[in-house]
């Protein structure tokens, strides 16, 4: 095996061995929501670029930083599936079959989008809180960003991967995701820039969440591998030699 293939089986290989049995056995049924958030961001893109579907798109999933926040968090969640104007539709629904698809897989439906919706939600709080610091600050924002249209998927998909990459050791991949967005707002200091820096961040505590999580239940497996509670097996294993002194 060549160095090359030895660094990509040591970067990508757990990833590898958890995608490739779901899709050999079940292939597209491996991923049924992937499948329909594409569906659903198509049609979504579709309704709006007709004369009757974009004032109706924009009520339910725009969501801008004027807005009042009941408002703002009531569209959130549709606001992933409704693809930035401004940016080819393909790449969009591309990003959300892969990075989502592996998502599914490896994490399952339900935390896919609790990492989604929080990355996504990260974002639009954010977007608030750089305003009101203003241009000024490292992170502030100017004040003409409160009525920019704040939606798509690229929030949610830059957090699963970063996700991904810590959660099956491809910590080169979630370094060059990470190291991709704060050059993207080096070059180009905009709103979703900064957004996605704000999705790495909530998704990084996530990390630190799930890290904390399993180390717990490793040390209670641990320590109760003995029958035993952890605070009480050492004294009971130390017990008869206590006795024969």
């Amino acid at each position: 095996m060549s160095t090359a293939a030895r660094r990509a089986r040591a970067e990508w290989g757990r990833l590898y061995d958890a995608v490739r049995g779901p899709l050999l056995t079940r292939r597209w049924r491996a991923v049924p929501m992937t499948l329909g958030v594409v569906c659903l961001t198509a049609l979504v893109q579709f309704t709006q670029n007709q004369s009757w579907g974009h004032r109706f798109v924009q009520d339910v999933g725009a969501v801008r930083a004027g807005d009042p926040l009941w408002l703002a968090l009531l569209r959130t969640p549709l606001s992933l599936f409704v693809p930035a104007p401004d940016l080819p539709v393909w790449g969009a629904l591309a990003q959300l079959l892969v990075v989502f698809g592996l998502a599914e897989i490896c994490l399952g439906r339900w935390r896919t989008l609790v990492i989604a919706y929080v990355a996504t939600l990260a974002g639009t709080l954010y977007a608030r809180v750089g305003i009101a610091l203003g241009p000024a600050g490292l992170l502030g924002l100017p004040g003409t960003d409160a009525h920019v249209v704040d939606t798509g998927p690229s929030a949610a998909v830059v957090g699963l991967a970063v996700f991904l990459g810590w959660r099956h050791r491809a910590y080169v991949t979630a370094c060059a995701v990470i190291v991709a967005m704060v050059v993207e707002v080096v070059l180009k200091d905009n709103l979703a820039g900064k957004e996605h820096l704000a999705a790495i961040v909530a998704v990084l505590v996530l990390c630190g969440v799930s890290a904390t999580r399993h180390g717990r239940r490793a040390g209670a497996r641990a320590g109760w591998g003995s029958g035993l509670p952890p605070s009480r097996s050492w004294t009971r294993r130390r017990g008869p030699a206590q006795r024969r002194s």
